[in-house]
């Protein structure tokens, strides 16, 4: 049991390219014998060792150890975006909040304006992937097995394998799930949380850590609210109480309502990154 999120020591994630062929076993937590995307030699700091013991202060020390290790090589992927130009972006949310639907729309409405490629992750099927490739987008598949979150090191592997072009925007989805992202940097410029009006408008107070991560908070389906009970005021004001530097956009991925403000956001990350020297 992974002390730091309790997905299970034998979780295995597997990679799966843009031609839909699966192509590598990725052994979520174990990150002693891979070459890395950034051709660095980490062997030193990826020793991982499931002994675990019973003592708190050895699962807090273990938690540190597996975090700390994660932040290192979120360090190396960031560093590598930035080489690069590429806005990476972490989409997280609870199962079924819409992320993949934003990101089909997304895909569809700006594909002839931004150069975008994605990498998917999910526990299990490639649906998500096969949706996203049919957009003309190139997609590279993670699924994490019983793992509930992608790490730094699969989103490492899953750049070897996709290979994003310079001056681009890479959308990684992440496992649906509002707890571990919150803890896993992938090296992303931004974290953005997907809340659905069919969820509780307490979300952010419930799951603080993941709205104090994310920069961006896209209240989605808001097409729904005549049928829904959900106080929108309260669910921004809840949101800022844990992130008073959240932005907020309200949409429909499905309708298109709102989306222009989501696109103009995008456009004005891409603008601000090409005028750094």
């Amino acid at each position: 049991m992974c002390t730091t999120c309790g997905c299970g020591n034998d979780a295995k994630a597997t990679l799966t390219n843009s031609n839909g062929d699966k192509v590598l076993d990725i052994h979520s937590h174990d990150h002693g014998h891979h070459d890395h995307l950034h051709d660095h030699d980490h062997s030193h700091t990826h020793d991982h060792h499931h002994e675990h013991s019973h003592s708190p202060s050895s699962v807090i020390s273990l938690e540190k150890e597996i975090l700390a290790k994660n932040n290192f090589l979120a360090g190396q992927n960031r560093g590598w975006f930035e080489e690069r130009n590429i806005l990476a972006l972490n989409l997280v949310s609870s199962p079924g909040a819409g992320k993949t639907t934003l990101l089909e729309q997304t895909l569809k409405d700006l594909k002839d304006e931004i150069s975008l490629s994605v990498i998917e992750g999910d526990q299990e099927t490639v649906n998500d992937a096969e949706r996203i490739r049919a957009t003309g987008c190139k997609v590279v598949q993670i699924n994490t097995g019983t793992g509930c979150h992608l790490e730094a090191d699969m989103l490492a592997r899953g750049l070897k394998e996709l290979q994003p072009p310079r001056n681009s925007v890479l959308m990684i989805e992440n496992v649906g799930n509002l707890v571990c992202p919150a803890l896993f940097d992938l090296g992303e410029r931004a974290k953005v949380a997907v809340l659905s009006v069919t969820e509780g408008e307490d979300k952010p107070l419930k799951y603080p850590h993941m709205f104090q991560a994310s920069n961006i908070m896209i209240l989605n389906k808001v097409d729904l609210l005549p049928y829904v009970e959900f106080n929108v005021d309260k669910c921004i004001e809840y949101a800022r109480q844990v992130n008073p530097e959240i932005q907020v956009f309200q949409m429909s991925a499905t309708k298109g309502d709102g989306l222009n403000t989501w696109y103009e956001w995008l456009k004005s990350e891409i603008s601000n990154k090409n005028q750094v020297p």
